[in-house]
């Protein structure tokens, strides 16, 4: 991944962290920078870097970029070719690496909007690793997950049985038009 692509992912995730359900405009980020740093950035060198037109950062650029979007300064650079993103360097821990994970997922799940944001709400968590942990722990004991699924989210039981009764329903109009009926 170029460093380009690095910075608009980026912006991407930490939209959505902040609860915008999109991306960060460069403009968003400079803003960002500048009240929650206290140092300035300018959008034009932002879409400069994003573009490509300048393939390097400062060591300040990359330094400041890193301390706000929480990352290692070394992931700003150009990954060498042949990397696989999957090889995730050790100076990243294992909470960043799950948000991430977490974030990217929820992206994938946009038309499921409770499941979407309840991934984003983890991944804000400041001990994901933790609450997915625990959330093995209430998976493993029998009945918990109904139970609180019954206190906590009154009504759940009947929502999850009217959504399996609508896919029921589509499916079978899918079919009886798939068969010409």
């Amino acid at each position: 991944m170029k460093l380009g692509e690095k910075l608009r992912y980026l912006r991407e995730v930490e939209g959505n962290l902040r609860g915008m359900d999109r991306a960060m405009t460069q403009q968003e980020l400079v803003r960002a920078i500048h009240s929650e740093l206290r140092t300035s950035m300018s959008q034009s060198y932002l879409s400069q870097i994003e573009s490509g037109a300048r393939p390097h950062l400062t060591n300040t650029t990359r330094q400041l970029l890193a301390k706000f979007f929480k990352v290692h300064p070394g992931y700003l650079v150009d990954d060498p070719e042949g990397y696989h993103p999957e090889l995730l360097s050790d100076a990243r821990t294992l909470e960043d690496k799950l948000d991430l994970w977490l974030v990217s997922g929820a992206e994938r799940f946009r038309r499921d909007p409770q499941l979407r944001q309840a991934l984003l709400e983890l991944a804000k968590h400041k001990k994901t690793r933790e609450c997915l942990l625990l959330l093995e722990a209430v998976m493993d004991t029998p009945d918990l997950v109904e139970r609180l699924l019954e206190v906590l989210r009154p009504g759940h039981a009947q929502e999850n049985k009217h959504a399996q009764e609508s896919r029921h329903s589509h499916e079978h109009g899918r079919a009886r038009k798939e068969n010409g009926q």
